[in-house]
């Protein structure tokens, strides 16, 4: 838990140096669930990257329960929910029963750059936020609510969802694993919920 005077210390940009804690994988997908009799299964997809879970693609199925599974995409249709996969192995039900809530990973190195002024999820999580010299903690989650994306961002004792809209943002560097931020007032106070 930080305490209020720790939350006000600003940090020299030039002291911050670069991120130990980006993920070494970054989710590309998740397996929700078998799709008829051959071994198919409905992909969440997660990444906009083309050609990413496409025929030949390779990534790892990644489930806390057991070590990451080698799987090579064979075959892909579009659907409703994201895209209908059959992996290399996979021809029956069961087979790919085994698969659902696979997390699907790829290698950081293989994530192309982010055009510029756009970032990835994995990127802004992590990231210190600070406004006006205030630090207010760092990026816990994303969640998308409609009208964009929102940051929230936690202290220990307070989260507070902050629009990640260009007219709210100072400076960003992602590298560095910082986020400076120009918010209006009363923001904080009107948004932020205890710990």
């Amino acid at each position: 838990m930080s305490s209020k005077s720790s939350r006000t210390t600003k940090t020299d940009p030039a002291d911050a140096v670069p991120r130990a804690d980006l993920p070494e994988r970054v989710a590309v997908g998740r397996v929700l669930r078998p799709h008829g009799l051959r071994g198919e299964v409905v992909i969440q997809v997660l990444s906009d990257v083309p050609g990413r879970l496409w025929p030949g693609a390779s990534v790892l199925g990644v489930r806390e329960d057991r070590p990451p599974i080698p799987l090579v995409v064979e075959t892909r249709r579009d659907h409703k929910t994201g895209a209908v996969v059959r992996f290399v192995g996979c021809r029956d039900r069961d087979q790919a029963e085994a698969l659902r809530d696979l997390l699907l990973e790829v290698e950081r190195s293989q994530v192309p750059e982010a055009p510029e002024g756009t970032y990835y999820w994995y990127q802004l999580i992590g990231c210190r936020c600070e406004a006006g010299g205030e630090d207010l903690g760092e990026v816990v989650d994303l969640v998308e609510d409609g009208g964009g994306l929102l940051l929230v961002v936690s202290d220990g004792e307070r989260d507070v969802p902050i629009p990640f809209v260009r007219s709210f943002l100072k400076t960003m560097d992602v590298e560095r694993g910082r986020i400076e931020l120009d918010l209006p007032p009363g923001l904080l106070e009107v948004c932020a919920s205890r710990s």
